[in-house]
């Protein structure tokens, strides 16, 4: 038997989807020209894994603006991106034994587009928080 009205989100859908709505704002500013169309598909067309790995990075910087007081307001917009970056470098190897070298690219190989998208993440789960 299926509940009727509208199915309940869960804590880590909703950070998903924050991540995820945050990276899709940043592409379409960011990238240059025309993005792949995975690179801005809708929630519900997202992958399992990138689902799970866009919930925990979200928690990932929830965790770090809790424990910090705060204090995260104080970061240059790189820092915040940089942190962004690892923590989903750390997801990748997660979900993929032998990543491509390019899913796991440092701060300073990735292109400009997605060191500002991974920033602008950062931002806007930081106002979502604050907002919270």
């Amino acid at each position: 038997m299926t509940p009727k009205g509208p199915r309940l989100q869960t804590a880590a859908e909703e950070h998903g989807r924050i991540f995820r709505e945050a990276w899709i704002a940043g592409v379409r500013e960011h990238f240059p020209g025309e993005p792949k169309p995975g690179y801005v598909a809708p929630w519900e067309e997202t992958p399992d894994w990138e689902r799970q790995a866009a919930a925990a990075v979200c928690e990932q910087v929830s965790q770090l603006i809790d424990i910090s007081g705060g204090a995260t307001a104080k970061l240059t917009r790189e820092q915040k991106g940089r942190f962004v970056a690892i923590c989903w470098i750390a997801q990748i190897y997660k979900h993929f034994p032998d990543p491509k070298p390019a899913y796991v690219a440092d701060w300073d190989q990735l292109p400009g587009w997605q060191q500002q998208t991974d920033a602008d993440i950062f931002e806007h789960i930081e106002q979502q928080h604050t907002d919270g």
